[in-house]
């Protein structure tokens, strides 16, 4: 029971594919050609590593003991059923569709609502006056401290929470299609890179964790990861400093 509350808990430090479009459009604006190769896996191999140093941790101070032996027998190798292969992807997909996308759908729904309405329920011509952008606002002060305290980045960090994929498409509807080099330089690119690399996943993985653990748990991996995020980004951005980036 503790290797597998352990497991749930580090997963979302190994970089999730939805990740990958926020990293390809900060590497390209950012990082040299030849070099942004190895700027994408360094991000994969820093979440891993970073997901390591937590799981020790958490060793040490939430789940200390012995290790409980672990044998596993394996079955043998036989090439899969078309049958079987299609009921497993029909139960995984029905699970999919009936717990995550149900959130998911409310979500996106919400964050709709906020980006679309004033705080006097009236439709928006800028999103800068949304209710969206008042949250980002207020939520902005907290991002300051890591040398990007702008409201837009705040907002699509609240919008990532649903999807990560939507903080690309929110920066570009908050940047009005300028590039996003409008809003970032090096230093703060390269902290903001790793925080969304750290920070909480999406709405759908939080579900996850609910169902399995439950809600108290959902929310301990939420202020797990987001504070670690913080904390990491944070001297990250002393280091950068120390360099002159």
């Amino acid at each position: 029971d503790r290797d597998r509350k352990m497991t749930i808990m580090l997963t979302p430090f190994m970089s999730c594919s939805a990740k990958l479009p926020i990293y390809t459009v900060f590497v390209q604006a950012f990082v040299p050609q030849n070099l942004r190769a190895v700027a994408m896996i360094g991000l994969y191999l820093f979440g891993m590593i970073m997901g390591v140093i937590v799981g020790l941790v958490l060793k040490k101070v939430a789940f200390r003991g012995e290790p409980v032996p672990f044998v596993m027998e394996l079955p043998n190798y036989r090439m899969p059923g078309f049958k079987s292969v299609m009921m497993l992807i029909w139960d995984k997909a029905k699970d999919f569709i009936t717990r995550a996308f149900t959130v998911i759908f409310i979500a996106s729904l919400i964050i709709w609502f906020l980006q679309t309405f004033s705080i006097t329920f009236n439709i928006v011509s800028d999103s800068k006056d949304s209710i969206l952008a008042l949250i980002g606002g207020v939520i902005a002060p907290i991002f300051a401290p890591l040398g990007f305290g702008d409201w837009r980045a705040s907002t699509a960090l609240i919008t990532g929470f649903t999807a990560k994929e939507s903080v690309v498409s929110t920066m570009t509807v908050l940047l009005g299609g300028s590039p996003v080099a409008t809003m970032f330089n090096t230093h703060s690119a390269i902290v903001f890179l790793v925080f969304t690399l750290l920070y909480t996943p999406c709405v759908a993985a939080i579900t996850s964790v609910k169902r399995e653990l439950g809600g108290k748990w959902a929310i301990g991996v939420v202020a797990l990861q987001c504070g670690i995020a913080w904390i990491i980004a944070f001297l990250v951005n002393l280091i950068l400093i120390a360099a002159g980036v």
